[in-house]
């Protein structure tokens, strides 16, 4: 019974370090006065732009992968969560 309920706590655990759940707040940063930071598709340049965002835009980031030694986060718009795609982590905050 007790190795069952230890077995029970990791997997509750693991799962929890694993879950996306909602997200952590994130802000678009250093993209530049008059420079757009690329929402794309994929994790990578080769993905078509989904659009543009300015400098202080507000993002929910959800889970990040390294491709090509560059860092990429899935992240949506905070204010329209159902527009999502992939940024460069370089461009995000790190509050």
């Amino acid at each position: 019974m007790h190795n069952m309920l230890k077995s029970t706590i990791l997997m509750v655990i693991l799962v929890a370090g694993c879950s996306n759940g909602t997200g952590s707040r994130t802000t678009v940063v250093g993209a530049g006065p008059d420079e757009l930071l690329k929402l794309r598709a994929g994790p990578g340049l080769g993905f078509r732009v989904i659009l543009g965002l300015p400098d202080g835009t507000q993002l929910i980031r959800r889970d990040c992968i390294t491709e090509a030694s560059q860092l990429w986060c899935r992240v949506s718009l905070f204010d329209a969560p159902s527009v999502s795609g992939y940024v460069s982590a370089d461009y995000l905050s790190t509050r």
